[in-house]
């Protein structure tokens, strides 16, 4: 009895090992997908990494700024068709921000 109990124990303990082991594998697996070791490299050369970021800093700079261009475009295209419909009062502010706008993009002072 005490012999089938021991084989038991090691049938329990050889389990838990493969599925260590299967889960050491796959934690592997994952390590290489994510690339750490591509990312540790890159921390070693903080040149490289200066380089990068500069670069990314200067695109998403570019890229705001376009996006903003042309959506305070499309306001004012959107006001300045507000303020030809002749609105009572929110026509005259309107037409007033327009105005302002188009001076100061023509480097006039308003």
């Amino acid at each position: 009895m005490a012999n089938n109990e021991e084989t038991r124990d090691w049938k329990q303990l050889r389990d838990s090992l493969d599925g260590l082991e299967t889960r050491l594998q796959k934690v592997t697996v994952d390590m290489e997908r994510s690339m750490i070791a591509d990312y540790v490299q890159l921390l070693n050369r903080p040149a490289s990494l200066l380089w990068r970021n500069l670069l990314a800093g200067t695109a998403r700079g570019i890229g705001i700024a376009i996006g903003f261009t042309f959506f305070a475009a499309t306001i004012l295209y959107l006001l300045k068709l507000l303020g030809a419909l002749n609105l009572p009062i929110i026509g005259d502010y309107i037409a007033d921000i327009v105005k302002i706008v188009q001076n100061q993009l023509e480097g006039k002072s308003y």
